[in-house]
């Protein structure tokens, strides 16, 4: 414990520790979409699935849940940390800022993460705790999703929330690369982009569906 602790202590200690707990988010992340992607298969089958995990396995939804929200709290510490490290390195700016190497993903980082936590909450108090929206139904998890997305506010905050998403996906998984030892190739340069695009595009579809009626007929 004590050289986890010393190792965690250095910068690039604090990385990895960002890395591992982003690749866990990101895990769910792809799991999380793969649920809600079954919106397109009809109101049975999404509601079978939301069943399911909420009644038949409850004994691993709720320690899966645990260690994600210790993940994402170790995530947000050290990317603090990080940040404030290099801040401290850096106390006064540069005669002329050159943005080399860098994004608007990456200079967005830190204010699209707490952002990101932001809606985050908000989407959980939606569609888990049922506490706003329009739908509060138990049971009928494909009733509320249609009812919230028809809402063009509820829709435009979502869109903007997975477009932040995207952007801190591109940068994040570009620097867990960096920290992981791979290697500039092609590879690193593409990849953050298959997986930001593929991740929140994903998610952008299904409000889009629903507000053009694609999904939701005779809801």
């Amino acid at each position: 414990m004590n050289r986890l602790a010393d190792f965690y202590r250095t910068t690039i200690g604090r990385k990895v520790f960002m890395a591992v707990t982003g690749a866990l988010m990101f895990v769910f992340l792809i799991a999380h979409l793969a649920g809600d992607l079954l919106v397109f298969a009809g109101p049975k089958v999404l509601n079978d699935y939301a069943g399911f995990l909420k009644h038949a396995i409850p004994e691993v939804l709720w320690p899966l849940r645990i260690v994600l929200f210790l993940g994402l709290v170790l995530h947000i510490i050290a990317s603090a940390q990080v940040t404030w490290t290099n801040w401290r390195a850096r106390p006064t700016g540069y005669a002329t800022k050159r943005n080399v190497e860098t994004s608007i993903a990456a200079r967005t980082m830190f204010i699209g993460g707490p952002l990101i936590l932001a809606y985050v909450i908000y989407h959980l108090a939606m569609f888990t705790y049922l506490k706003t929206g329009p739908g509060y139904s138990e049971t009928d998890v494909y009733r509320n999703m249609v009812l919230a997305f028809r809402m063009p506010l509820i829709s435009g905050i979502y869109i903007c929330a997975m477009i932040a998403l995207g952007f801190h996906l591109h940068h994040g998984v570009w620097s867990m690369l960096q920290t992981l030892g791979a290697e500039m190739s092609r590879a690193r340069r593409w990849l953050p982009w298959i997986v930001a695009i593929g991740i929140a595009g994903g998610f952008i579809l299904i409000p889009l569906a629903v507000l053009a009626g694609i999904v939701g007929r005779g809801v």
